[in-house]
């Protein structure tokens, strides 16, 4: 099997889904049923620990929780694979409006 001439370019247009996991937590049936308005729901992750950023599910980078022009966004901090102690200014920033992210709901 050969390598199309022009490499994986024909890949970068495919619509994949960008998610951020602020955390997680086990819940019985019972209490997620008497959830109501202004519940809280602890989550396992701590506030200032990076948030895993997923593409279909997949662990890709990690980063943090930013505001932009009244909307949230995110700063990667970290991709997956690379060394922690990497330096941050080597990580291109995320352009949203790049990603299809006016709506990033």
């Amino acid at each position: 099997m050969s390598i199309h001439p022009r490499g994986f370019d024909f890949l970068k247009d495919v619509d994949v889904r960008l998610s951020v996991e602020l955390g997680r937590t086990d819940m019985k049936l019972k209490d997620v049923l008497s959830l109501g308005p202004e519940s809280v729901v602890v989550l396992d992750k701590l506030t200032d620990e990076l948030l895993d950023v997923l593409v279909n599910g997949k662990p890709i980078a990690k980063g943090e929780i930013v505001a932009q022009n009244g909307r949230f966004g995110l700063r990667i901090v970290e991709l997956a694979g690379e060394q922690q102690n990497a330096p941050v200014a080597e990580i291109a920033p995320v352009d949203f409006a790049a990603l299809g992210a006016g709506n990033l709901g």
